[in-house]
C-alpha cells in the first residue's frame, strides 16, 4: 500500500496554535486534490498521512499538488509495511527497483520512531543497505554504496503503526498554510515581480485577491488574457483567486492633460494605491501587495515609495523590495510565471511613461498638483470594474 507523507514544515514548531495551522493546511490540501479521487487522512508525529482509496490514482499528479501546497515541508510517496525486518525486505527490495534503475550510487536513511523495534537506526542503515546491495549484484549495473554523494538516498522510517519506504524525498513548499494570516490585495501587473510578490505572501499564509488596472484602447485584450493565465497559475499555490480589473483609461488622461509630464508615473501610483485601499476595505484585506523592488524604476526609488505609500490607510507589504531581478526571475521561473510575465503585451504603466520621470518627488508637490485632478474617477471606480474567479 503506498502512501503519501506530507512533513510538517515550520508549523510543526507553533505550540499551542499548531493545531489550527494543521487543520488549516488539511483544508488546503483537500481543496488542491478535489477531482483526483478519495482519500484517507490521518495524522501523527508532525505529519499528514494521505492515503488513496483507488490504486488507479494519478500518484504522479497528487505528489505534483501536494508539493505546491504551503505548509508542507516535504513530501514522501512511501510504501507503508509491516514493522517486521523480513516483510520490509521481501516486499522493500523489489518496490524500489524503478528509483534505483539508472543510479550507480545510494545510501540508506533509517530514523526508528517507535523505539521498541528490535534494530536501531545505524542497525537498519546497515543491514536493509546490505540487503539493496546484494540483491543488485546479480544485475548488469551492480549499485555502489555513497555516504556523502549518492545518486539515490532510501528513506526508511519505523513509525507507530508502520514502516514507511519512500526513495524519493522531495522538498515541499514550505511556509504556512494559506488563510493562515488573513487577507490581502495585490497589485497584479503582468510584468514578472507582482506574481513572485503574490507567491511569497501566500506563503506567509495570505489568502489573496488581484486587482489589475487595464487602459483600453490603450492596452489590448491579450494583456489582459496575460494577466489571467497568471492568476490560473498562481491559483496552484495561493487558492481561489478573484481578479478585480480596473478600467483606468480616464484617470490616466486625467493625469496627462492636467499634471506636469515628470509627475505622471508617481500621481498613477497614487491613483492605484487609493483605488486599492477602497477595494480592500471592501473585502476586509488588512495589506496591500506590490512586486516593488528599490531603484528597480522611476516608481520605485525611495522618495517615490514614500509618496505612493501615503495614499493608503493600510500597510504596504513589498517582499520583493530588497532583490535584484536575477533573484526574482528565478523565483518566477520555479513558480511557471516567468515565461507568462514575458509575453509581449502591455500594461497600463506603459501607457504615458514620461521622457525623464521626477526621481525624487516632495510628498507636498504632489499633493498640490492632485488638486487639479478629477478624484470622482476614485469614488466610482467599481462603476468600470470586472471581476473573475480562478
Amino acid at each position: 500500500m503506498e502512501v503519501f507523507m506530507a512533513k510538517y514544515g515550520e508549523i510543526a514548531l507553533k505550540g499551542n496554535n499548531k493545531r489550527l495551522f494543521e487543520e488549516r493546511m488539511v483544508r488546503n490540501i483537500k481543496h488542491r486534490l478535489s477531482g483526483l479521487g478519495d482519500f484517507k487522512y490521518s495524522r501523527a508525529q508532525s505529519t499528514l498521512y494521505i492515503t488513496p482509496k483507488s490504486e488507479t490514482a494519478d500518484f504522479n499528479e497528487i505528489e505534483r499538488r501536494l508539493l505546491t501546497v504551503f505548509g508542507i515541508g516535504a513530501v514522501q510517496r512511501s510504501l507503508a509495511l509491516p514493522k517486521n525486518y523480513e516483510e520490509i525486505v521481501r516486499l522493500g527490495v523489489p518496490y524500489l527497483e524503478k528509483a534505483l534503475a539508472n543510479a550507480k550510487t545510494f545510501k540508506v536513511e533509517a530514523k526508528r520512531a517507535d523505539k521498541t523495534f528490535p534494530m536501531n537506526s545505524m542497525e537498519l542503515m546497515r543491514e536493509f543497505g546490505g540487503e539493496i546491495w546484494e540483491a543488485y549484484q546479480k544485475k548488469q549495473k551492480p549499485l555502489e554504496v555513497d555516504l556523502h554523494n549518492p545518486d539515490v538516498v532510501v528513506y526508511l522510517e519505523i513509525r507507530d503503526t508502520h514502516a514507511y519506504l519512500c526513495p524519493n524525498k522531495l522538498q515541499g513548499a514550505g511556509g504556512i498554510p494559506v488563510g493562515a494570516s488573513g487577507r490581502a490585495l495585490v497589485l497584479l501587473s503582468g510584468g514578472i515581480d507582482s506574481p513572485v510578490a503574490a507567491y511569497m505572501m501566500a506563503k506567509r499564509g495570505m489568502t489573496l485577491d488581484m486587482l489589475h488596472f487595464q487602459s483600453p484602447p490603450y492596452t489590448s485584450e491579450r494583456a489582459l488574457m496575460k494577466v489571467e493565465s497568471l492568476c490560473e497559475k498562481l491559483a496552484e499555490y495561493c487558492g481561489e483567486i478573484n481578479l478585480y480589473c480596473v478600467n483606468l483609461t480616464e484617470a490616466q488622461e486625467d493625469i496627462r492633460d492636467n499634471a506636469p509630464e515628470e509627475y505622471m508615473t508617481v500621481l498613477l501610483r497614487r491613483v492605484m494605491m487609493k483605488i486599492a485601499a477602497k477595494l480592500s476595505a471592501k473585502n476586509y484585506c488588512s495589506a496591500i501587495i506590490t512586486g516593488e523592488s528599490v531603484g528597480q524604476v522611476a516608481s520605485q526609488t525611495p522618495a517615490a515609495i514614500i509618496c505612493t505609500d501615503d495614499a493608503s490607510p493600510l500597510p504596504v507589504y513589498r517582499p520583493v523590495i530588497g532583490m535584484d531581478k536575477i533573484e526574482i526571475t528565478a523565483i518566477a521561473r520555479k513558480i511557471g510565471t516567468f515565461d507568462i510575465s514575458t509575453l509581449p503585451y502591455e500594461d497600463c504603466c506603459t501607457v504615458f511613461t514620461p521622457r525623464r520621470p521626477k526621481l525624487k518627488p516632495f510628498l507636498s508637490d504632489i499633493k498640490k498638483l492632485e488638486e487639479r485632478l478629477n478624484a470622482d474617477l476614485i469614488e466610482n471606480f467599481m462603476e468600470k470594474t470586472t471581476i473573475k474567479a480562478f
